[in-house]
């Protein structure tokens, strides 16, 4: 086992928590990010007036927090807080923090935390749908609670209620709120993806043609031609339910690997895409829907999408993610490569405003253009190494940039001045 190798199976150290300010130039007006990959669930933030060029040493620290709790998921940000998952001492919490200096403002524990090699901690992001958040805990614990003070106003496991068992890098699945119902996925026996109901928790429908197991990847929704239509990458296939009943649509299994599915598909103009990792690749699917019921067909198969976990965006007509450890830019409609760059090394990525905002798993983060001419590198910066990798998605809202790096948090100033 090499020394990175050995760095990544170490667990983080327990500091006590320090909050730093930095005083800097106006910020822009606060805009939300409610939930995983922003306000659409595609990675793409409505953020403008950003810096085009980063300093040498980065963009302006606003604020830091360390000793969060360890744990891989993202930030979801509303009105003047941060909700955040992780570990606090044996159990799984979710945090409240103050959106201008990072101040903790309630932790509550949901339930028995879980680790495994690649370290402890929840892997979700907490949604927000008005007053309430919803949160799903590496153990498969789903809780609604108050955005206000974290009270719990209900409360199921996913696991024990539908049958299913946990995934053996444990449940990194961030809820779906749509309409009435939150939308999840067990991965349970004819319980494939369920809806329950937002409000009170009662189950409202089960997949029930639907077995697989769970993958790694979070749901999306949107509407094929009149029909409401869930879609997800399991550990089997990429796929798609009716949202109404959880009726199965399609199943496409060519997009999935046998080891880790983890990428949240991306829908636009009645095509969804799958990327998956393991030498497997990406697949565009034209969606037509008759009768109440969708069909999918390939239009594409690619090897030259392999993304592991830091997702793809669509910007402008082009797909843009890492392809292994390599940033890849391609054509969404044909699948062509447009260019391919190490950038920042291993990654995850979002997008605002023109550029890429990279967060590498080496502890690097980066901007560059989005542009299908080729890679054009804006700046970057080293972040500590907190002994594991950094996987956290980066949020780019309100002309901050917030990077989560294990137990800490950091907030920088983007925006142009």
């Amino acid at each position: 086992m090499n020394g990175r190798m050995k760095r990544r199976c170490v667990l983080s150290l327990v500091f006590a928590l320090g909050v730093a300010t930095v005083t800097v130039g106006q910020s822009l007006p606060a805009a939300d990010w409610p939930q995983w990959r922003g306000p659409d669930r595609n990675g793409l933030s409505k953020d403008t007036g950003l810096l085009k060029q980063w300093p040498a040493s980065g963009p302006p620290l606003v604020w830091s927090i360390s000793n969060l709790g360890a744990g891989y998921g993202s930030i979801s940000v509303k009105a003047d807080r941060i909700f955040v998952q992780a570990s606090k001492g044996a159990e799984s919490a979710v945090l409240s923090l103050n959106r201008a200096d990072g101040r903790v403002m309630w932790s509550k524990a949901l339930g028995r935390g879980s680790k495994n090699y690649q370290g402890p901690g929840p892997r979700g992001t907490p949604t927000v749908d008005g007053d309430r958040l919803y949160v799903l805990t590496e153990n498969g614990d789903l809780a609604c609670l108050k955005t206000q003070d974290g009270s719990v106003l209900w409360q199921r496991n996913i696991l024990r209620d539908f049958g299913a068992q946990n995934t053996p890098w444990l449940i990194s699945e961030s809820p779906l709120v749509d309409g009435n119902n939150v939308i999840v996925t067990p991965g349970g026996r004819n319980a494939g993806i369920v809806a329950l109901d937002k409000m009170s928790g009662k189950t409202v429908w089960v997949s029930k043609e639907l077995s697989d197991e769970a993958g790694y990847a979070s749901c999306v929704v949107g509407d094929v031609m009149g029909v409401r239509t869930v879609m997800t990458l399991t550990s089997t296939a990429g796929l798609g339910v009716r949202a109404s009943d959880g009726k199965l649509l399609w199943s496409y299994p060519p997009v999935a690997n046998d080891t880790a599915n983890v990428a949240t598909p991306v829908f636009h103009d009645n095509k969804v895409f799958y990327t998956s990792n393991y030498g497997t690749g990406g697949a565009l699917l034209g969606l037509k829907a008759q009768g109440g019921a969708v069909k999918a067909e390939q239009i594409y198969f690619t090897n030259e999408m392999q993304n592991h976990h830091g997702g793809v965006v669509l910007v402008n007509g082009y797909l843009y993610g890492f392809s292994n450890s390599i940033l890849t830019c391609l054509d969404f409609s044909t699948g062509k490569v447009m260019w391919r760059h190490r950038s920042v090394g291993k990654g995850s990525l979002t997008y605002a405003d023109g550029h890429l905002y990279l967060q590498g798993e080496d502890n690097v983060v980066g901007l560059a253009e989005a542009t299908p001419t080729g890679y054009k590198e804006k700046g970057r910066f080293p972040i500590a190494d907190q002994g594991l990798p950094s996987w956290a998605h980066p949020v780019v809202t309100g002309g901050r940039l917030y990077i989560r790096n294990q137990g800490t948090l950091a907030s920088y100033d983007v925006g142009a001045r």
